[in-house]
């Protein structure tokens, strides 16, 4: 809740403006408080409505009397005068007073459907709306437009409220513009598939209406395509679901499966949808095999000039394709034979240049042309042989290429063999590209350069590189080459285990593509967008990516393997393990290695669903992966996804794998692939000794893993998930220690994680009057894990104390007011109320004050911190949340895990993020990626979070239990006891408190 509550009745008064009413629905969709009493506000204004109409005998063949005109203050006025109940919700919520119907058309419901073009190109389940087919006829900028708000007929909607049909309500204010009250009254239907189907379409219409950021765009698409499916799973043939499950691929750029989902609509045979769907399928599979077919026909005009020197010079497909035409050029130019063969490429390199400026190509086709071809045609010959793929750029050729003084032959050589993982001489390819005058290879060897970088270990460098270069780029205007670097830089990210940041220029490379026409780079970003959308647990759009990437290229066996290997790996994730194997069998048929995704997938399945074939594929694809070298980290992620697979059939040799990988994983603590080898190894280790019963041993694990020494010996509960194997250790008041060990897991953890504590190991710890809780990922950070009358913690070790701090003077920060960006449109947040004693402590930041810089400068001396600001999680900026904060010079506004983690707080102060949703984790399955994490990893002693939205009252929670902090209280009993008083004092306002979460 925020002050943006306060003007809830001035809605429901209809007092608003256009402007005021379009910023307060927005609102409304997001605030639970608003909503239920705009719901109440509903009922009450249908039931007063109903109370002043005064019911008509039929018989007697009347029309029934017009209620008198309003006097002055409206309706609402009369309604305290008749009936003494104070309501008119405008529009319901749009100040909308309008003549009544005539039974007939009332009953008939003909009222919903409008002559002429329907409303929405998206379909609605209602039969009265959706039996009547009309054309959509989109405005005449192409873009899909909201309905405009119309007059909502409050009698009908009366008549609706008196039968209990609640879909024929939340269809009328649907058709008339008013999305977030149709879903109010969706959301109270029981679970349908034709309620699904609806929401699906206003989770459709939010993300194309809402001008917010792209991830939340993605995050509405996403939402509803796992609506959709799971519609379909249930229904495959329901009409609703298939048409809007095409709109929604087709937001998303899924061009081909969305014309397959409307072909299922055509063949469903409906009058008058059939027939669109059928139009609408041959449009986009059409526009979208074209693009493709141009792009192919200008990638092979370019390799008939290596083979065919009558071949006509592609100066057409030049301007439509610079980029694929582009490379080609280069390598038709170094394997020209004569000087002939060279000069006649002169027009492509005038044509080339001309696309990009300048006359680089023009020149240096004048250059080549004057060498000798007696000695360069050999090499040339070679050289083409290399680009067609009848010889690896390898062995004695590099090294004649290298002696032969023919520098431009070596160079595109060498980039040929970095490129297919040969051993390659990067630095002479750095030499020689940077020498040359030619932005587009200083361009590429930057990208070559970048990767060298990464494979030593030096990310920060590589990530720097590839950013300038980037910018430099999209000044030049060298779009094919920008592709590369947009690539280069989600790769990196990926690396890193960074998807928010990965996502950014994924989107951004398959949005460029597009328009590009570079067909071959739009494969790419699918692929890289699956990725990311698998790293944030948003499986149903990954699939969607990978099955539209396989859809564009099905002939290519590289990615039949590479799609299918992933989607095994998507389903294994998802709990449908037949679907993973046959996913796994699928990418097997090309005999191909599996790639690291499949090595992982075959690994985890041989628990449960093992192939007498598997040991020889899980072999083939680790010595693939191995192949020209790994880092130690990568090393040791190889060696537990082996030790993993082997400890099925042998379990002292999978052990053994396992210890090595680990040993691997401590020479690079700061690697990704070693932090998730460290933790994957650590969860199958667990889960073995629990399947032993070994609690003892499991929790010694637990203990080492999390660098918590010494293990707390009494009170404590530690919970450890690997996929379907949940572990639970309790050890009670006297120290006993008691376990459970499952693995009936059959679907994957969301954000609660009530239940998971079995009641046997639960009634354990009733006597404590505290409990440490350990945990890993996926469970750490979720509330619900034990109940609020226990006091508890997450307990997070770091096999280090806080540094000592002697004298100084205590500084308690406290960040409100804060001045937000004005593009967030994020409603003010009220003033907090002054503290009730006298604080010498407290230092303020506010307003425009409250930067990132200032705020993470202050931190540094504080011993406790509050942050009251607005909580914000965006997919694309990081991935957890984050806090919003002032701008400062550079732009930045938001306090992120990232930033928290880099900083050092010296004083390790008890920090209370009073923000919403602060406490949301990443779904990482390796590490604990949170705001609270970062501040204890920062030096932070304690913090106190919300994982959901918060009321502005939250304020004084907080200041309620940093007062019994400071006044000696532990902090998980005061967090449990302010929680107690505060739900008795506000038992209307108590939702939230069970989400606030302790990190110690």
């Amino acid at each position: 809740m925020n002050s943006a509550c306060n003007d809830l009745q001035r809605f429901l008064d209809g007092q608003m403006n256009a402007g005021e009413q379009g910023r307060f629905r927005e609102h409304l969709g997001r605030c639970l408080h608003c909503e239920a009493g705009f719901l109440e506000g509903i009922q009450l204004e249908l039931l007063a409505h109903k109370a002043l109409t005064p019911e008509v005998n039929p018989s007697e063949g009347l029309s029934p009397p017009r209620p008198p005109p309003p006097e002055p203050g409206g309706w609402k006025s009369l309604l305290r005068r008749r009936g003494g109940l104070v309501l008119l919700v405008a529009g319901l919520a749009l100040s909308l007073l309008v003549p009544s119907l005539d039974h007939a058309g009332v009953d008939s419901m003909s009222w919903l459907v409008k002559e002429g073009s329907r409303v929405l190109e998206a379909r609605v389940t209602y039969p009265a709306v959706d039996s009547h087919y009309r054309p959509f006829v989109p405005n005449r900028g192409g873009a899909v437009s909201a309905p405009g708000v119309e007059t909502v007929p409050i009698q009908a909607l009366s008549k609706l409220e008196a039968r209990g049909d609640l879909h024929g309500i939340a269809t009328a204010y649907l058709l008339r513009g008013a999305p977030r009250q149709a879903e109010a009254f969706l959301k109270r239907l029981p679970p349908s598939a034709d309620r699904d189907s609806d929401l699906a379409l206003l989770a459709l219409e939010d993300a194309r209406q809402g001008g917010g950021p792209v991830d939340t765009h993605s995050a509405r698409l996403e939402e509803a395509l796992v609506l959709l499916d799971g519609v379909l799973r249930a229904a495959p043939r329901h009409p609703q679901a298939l048409w809007n499950r095409a709109l929604v691929l087709g937001e998303l750029g899924l061009s081909l499966q969305a014309a397959d989902s409307f072909s299922e609509v055509a063949k469903l045979e409906e009058a008058g949808w059939s027939a669109e769907a059928e139009t609408r399928a041959r449009t986009l599979r059409e526009a979208t095999l074209l693009r493709g077919r141009k792009w192919k026909e200008a990638f092979a005009s370019t390799r008939d000039l290596l083979t065919d020197p009558a071949a006509p010079v592609p100066l057409e497909l030049a301007r439509e394709h610079p980029g694929i035409v582009r490379l080609g050029f280069y390598d038709a130019v170094r394997a020209a034979t004569t000087r002939a063969e060279v000069l006649r490429l002169q027009p492509l390199a005038r044509a080339l240049d001309e696309r990009y400026g300048g006359q680089v190509l023009q020149r240096w086709v004048s250059q080549v042309a004057e060498r000798d071809f007696a000695r360069r045609a050999p090499l040339a010959r070679e050289y083409a042989r290399m680009v067609l793929g009848t010889l690896p750029p390898s062995g004695e050729v590099m090294a004649r290429l290298r002696d032969s003084g023919e520098e431009d032959l070596y160079l595109g050589a060498l980039v040929r063999a970095a490129a297919g993982r040969h051993p390659a001489d990067v630095a002479t390819l750095v030499r020689l590209g940077r020498a040359s005058e030619d932005p587009w290879m200083q361009l590429l060897v930057e990208v070559e350069q970048a990767k060298v970088e990464q494979r030593e270990g030096r990310s920060w460098a590589a990530e720097t590189r590839l950013l300038e270069s980037l910018e430099t780029c999209l000044k030049q205007r060298m779009v094919y080459r920008c592709l590369s670097l947009e690539r280069a830089l989600a790769d990196l990210y990926l690396e890193l285990h960074r998807p928010a940041e990965a996502f950014q220029h994924a989107w951004s490379g398959w949005g460029r593509a597009r328009e590009a026409l570079e067909w071959q780079y739009e494969q790419v970003f699918l692929q890289l967008l699956a990725d990311v959308a698998r790293y944030q647990h948003s499986f149903t759009s990954a699939r969607a990516y990978l099955e539209e990437s396989l859809l564009r290229m099905p002939e290519d066996c590289a990615q039949r393997t590479h799609v299918h290997s992933n989607i095994a790996l998507l389903e294994w994730q998802r709990f449908r393990p037949k679907a993973a194997r046959e996913s796994l069998e699928r990418a097997l048929e090309c005999e191909r290695p599996l790639g690291l995704t499949g090595a992982l997938t075959l690994s985890e399945m041989a628990r449960s669903i093992p192939s007498g074939n598997d040991a020889q594929v899980l072999r083939r694809a680790l010595a693939d992966l191995r192949r020209g070298g790994v880092s130690p980290g990568r090393e040791a992620l190889l060696l537990s996804i082996e030790g993993q697979f082997v400890m099925e059939a042998s379990r002292d040799a999978g052990q053994s794998l396992i210890h090595r990988s680990l040993a691997l994983a401590e020479q690079e603590p700061d690697s990704v692939d070693a932090r998730k080898a460290h933790a994957f190894g650590y969860a199958t280790l667990i889960s073995e000794a629990g399947r032993e019963g070994a609690w003892d041993e499991a929790l010694r694990l637990m203990g080492q893993e999390l660098l918590l020494e010494p293990v707390p010996m009494r009170c404590l509960l530690a919970v450890s998930l690997q996929h379907e194997r949940t572990l639970v250790l309790v050890r009670d008041a006297k120290g006993a220690l008691k376990g459970s060990y499952s693995t009936e897991r059959k679907e994957p953890l969301r954000d609660d994680a009530s239940g998971l504590v079995p009641a046997e190991l639960l009634k354990e710890l009733v006597g404590c009057t505290h409990v440490d809780v350990l945990t890993r990922p996926p469970v750490h950070g979720l509330t619900g894990l034990l109940p609020d009358f226990l006091a508890w913690s997450y307990r997070v070790g770091r096999g280090v104390q806080p540094p000592a701090v002697v004298g100084g003077r205590s500084n308690h920060l406290v960040i409100t007011e804060v001045s937000s960006p004005p593009s967030l449109r994020l409603p003010k947040l009220g003033a907090l109320t002054p503290p009730r004693v006298p604080d010498p402590w407290r230092v303020e930041l506010r307003g425009a004050e409250a930067t990132p810089s200032r705020v993470l400068s202050e931190m540094t001396e504080a011993s406790e911190v509050e942050i009251h600001t607005h909580g914000l999680y965006s997919s694309s900026m990081s991935d957890a949340s984050m806090v919003v904060l002032a701008p400062d010079s550079d732009g930045s506004f938001a306090l992120t895990a990232d930033k928290v983690r880099r900083t050092r707080l010296s004083r390790a102060p008890l920090v209370l993020l009073a923000a919403c949703g602060a406490a949301r984790t990443a779904p990482f399955p390796h590490e604990s990626f949170s705001l609270p994490m970062a501040f204890i990893s920062a030096g932070a002693s304690a913090v106190l979070a919300s994982s959901v939205e918060i009321p502005d009252t939250a304020g004084a929670f907080f200041e309620k239990v940093r007062e019994r902090i400071r006044a000696g209280t532990r902090p998980s009993v005061a967090l449990r006891d302010s929680r107690a008083s505060w739900r008795e004092a506000h038992p209307e306002d108590a939702r939230w408190l069970s989400h606030v979460l302790l990190f110690e």
